[in-house]
């Protein structure tokens, strides 16, 4: 028997094209305090702009799914790069929260298209059966170890740039990825055997008349709530509440010189934690239930999040709770996506996965602008009092205790066999 291995040039260069889309958007949060400061905006104008670019990545998701499986995933790739650095580029020079939050769109259309909807499905397709959860695994691991890289390396370049050279140098950035391009050659079949070849609207029709999509759809809702609200608010949350409550230099003895730098660091922590946790969820999805591994995910970052609001804030609790949070934030995609294939076979992944998706950044959306919204607001009612912030974020955070409570629930009744279509 020959023995071939898992890293093969398609999932190398997959994963560098996540890795590098991936680094560039979980930074955005490291933006929201400089730009609101340097205009003098509100927390939700940044915060809205963010939460449109989650919107339009998970309504562009499918679009370039469908695109890629119909036209090639290079050509999907190459526009997603495009639109990428064009929104980027564009946003330097943005002076109104109308601005960015407009040009937020064309940087979620270039997130879809550089991101989890077309990579995943390619590699998926590409590696066998036996290996296939657990390559998914690692494409969400190493891809998403961009989220180690980008907000660091933001925090680092705003030291010495202003944030407008920052998103330049990011759009220069996000244009590396078509180096990958030649490597991503996909294989000639895309389906198995035991996969009739019909039509994509036949294929997605069926699906979405089946009630275990809708499950999967609903139940992705809560990771991203989870995910956007975290990414966009926390760097900022932290920074402000652990200066509050670290007077006498604690993140010093920890080897933290601000809580600016402690913002980073967290995202960061998420972010290592996160390539152990997902390549593990992928490791494990190919040796059990996918809908149990999910439901018990959605259960861990319910009680995690639940008592990280009741424990008082400091450091130490901040950077426990990132380790914790990432070792499952997104284990949740190598089996969600995996699930999707399993079901409804791996012809047309891409596409249903996109749809499952939309909900998943449905969820960011909700969660990022809800968290900018009453931040303000509360901030008003409070007349600029900041001893309560900690309580201005707590009913967002409960949302997402709830959503994750609810999510863990909804995934058991999936049905997680191949579905059999009758042959005509």
């Amino acid at each position: 028997m020959t023995k071939t291995t898992i890293f093969t040039p398609i999932l190398i260069a997959g994963c560098t094209i996540l890795m590098i889309s991936f680094a560039i958007r979980a930074s955005f949060g490291i933006f929201q305090i400089p730009i609101a400061t340097e205009f003098g905006w509100p927390r939700a104008d940044f915060s809205t702009a963010i939460a449109i670019q989650n919107l339009a990545w998970g309504i562009g998701q499918p679009m370039f799914s469908a695109f890629g499986e119909r036209f090639g995933d290079r050509k999907a790739i190459i526009i997603g790069a495009l639109l990428y650095a064009l929104g980027l580029l564009l946003s330097a020079y943005a002076v109104t929260p109308g601005q960015h939050q407009a040009l937020a769109i064309l940087v979620g259309f270039g997130i879809a298209g550089t991101g989890f909807g077309i990579i995943l499905p390619l590699i998926g397709r590409a590696a066998s059966q036996e290996k296939r959860s657990l390559t998914l695994g690692i494409g969400s691991a190493i891809g998403s170890a961009g989220q180690v890289i980008g907000p660091p390396a933001a925090e680092a370049l705003l030291q010495f740039l202003p944030w407008q050279s920052v998103f330049m140098i990011f759009a220069a950035v996000i244009l590396t990825t078509l180096l990958a391009l030649p490597f991503l050659r996909a294989p000639a079949k895309t389906q198995s055997k035991s996969e009739p070849d019909e039509p994509m609207l036949t294929v997605v029709t069926r699906a979405f008349r089946d009630p275990t999509y809708t499950l999967i759809f609903l139940g992705f809702f809560s990771c991203g709530y989870q995910l956007g609200f975290i990414t966009a608010h926390f760097p900022a949350f932290i920074t402000e509440v652990c200066g509050l409550i670290d007077p006498t230099g604690m993140l010093a003895g920890i080897g933290i010189a601000t809580t600016s730098a402690l913002g980073a660091v967290a995202i960061a922590v998420i972010g290592i934690a996160n390539i152990g946790g997902s390549v593990l969820a992928g490791w494990m999805g190919g040796r059990f239930p996918k809908k149990y591994l999910l439901a018990a995910i959605y259960a861990g970052r319910t009680i995690a999040s639940a008592i990280f609001i009741l424990l008082p804030m400091t450091p130490t609790t901040v950077l426990v709770y990132s380790g914790a949070m990432g070792a499952m934030w997104l284990a949740t995609v190598p089996l969600t996506s995996g699930l999707v294939g399993h079901i409804y076979g791996m012809r047309y992944m891409g596409t249903l996965y996109g749809f499952v998706f939309l909900s998943h950044q449905i969820g960011s959306f909700i969660g990022i602008w809800l968290g900018g919204r009453l931040y303000d607001l509360i901030g008003i009612w409070l007349g600029g009092r900041l001893y309560d912030l900690n309580g201005s974020y707590t009913l967002v955070w409960w949302v997402g205790v709830g959503v994750g409570a609810f999510s863990a629930i909804i995934h058991l009744p999936i049905r997680e066999r191949p579905m059999v279509v009758q042959a005509a």
